[in-house]
Order: structure tokens, then sequence, then C-alpha cells
């Protein structure tokens, strides 16, 4: 269901769609300052060819950089591409064949308007929310006896 959800996406928008997001990318990695928002430009670009069947979770190693990059990206873009995408899940919604690609749409808004220190992961895992790799005990200062 997935394949066919994704490929119906694709015909409807999710195409055009990720096309702006890889344009985006390439003048954000023309410009050396704006690298990072090239970076998630791209990132967004294959979420947004392919969103079925993958989520978006919080990236561990994100630390300030990424909240004060963020504060700017949603300052100069962020409203604009979050009001684009609304409009648009709008419009898909109005036919039945159009919800799930919708929801899908709305599934965009979060790594649109705040998309440094995200990470996209598939969503068939069991938690992909809690997958961040191997996580380390809390320190006991003493063994178990």
């Amino acid at each position: 269901m997935k394949a066919l959800l994704n490929i119906i996406w694709l015909v409807f928008g999710g195409f055009v769609l990720a096309l702006g997001y890889v344009a985006a990318g390439i003048v954000c990695c023309l410009l050396i300052v704006t690298i990072p928002w090239g970076i998630a430009s791209f990132r967004i670009a294959g979420y947004a060819l392919w969103p079925f069947g993958r989520t978006v979770v919080d990236k561990p190693s994100a630390g300030a950089w990424s909240v004060l990059g963020n504060v700017i990206w949603v300052i100069v873009a962020g409203w604009w591409l979050v009001v684009g995408h609304v409009v648009t899940a709008v419009a898909q919604a109005v036919t039945i064949i159009g919800i799930p690609l919708a929801i899908a749409n709305i599934k965009l808004i979060p790594v649109s308007l705040l998309p440094l220190g995200k990470d996209i992961v598939p969503s068939d895992a069991r938690y992909p929310t809690y997958q961040r790799g191997p996580q380390t005990p809390p320190y006991a200062p003493y063994p178990p006896r």
C-alpha cells in the first residue's frame, strides 16, 4: 500500500515539490553561509519525493547551532513553506483519493518549519522515534555485588 500511495503522491505533486526543494538546496549550497540549509533542503526533497513509510525524528547530536539555524529558517522561509503545505493539503483533501496525500502534506510541515536537527527514518521500525543508536546506561559509581 505504501508503494501505491508513493506513486500516486509522486504523480500528483510530490515530484514538483521535491524539485522545488532541490532547487532551494542548490541555491543554498551556492551561497557558502547557507550550506546547512541546503543540506536540509536536500533531505526534505528526498522525504517529499517518497513520504509514505518514512517519518521524521529528532537527531540526537543536534545542539544550539541547529536551534539558532531553525530560528533563522522560520523567520526567512519556514512560515511560507508551512502556508504552502497547508493550502496544498486543503486542496488535496477535497477528493477521497487525495485525503492520504493531504495527510502526507501535513506530515511535511514539521520538517519544513524546523529542518535542522531532524533525521528521516523508515516508519516500519517498531519505535522509529527511539532509533538513536546505542544508548549508554546511567552512570553507576559502584558495580553491583
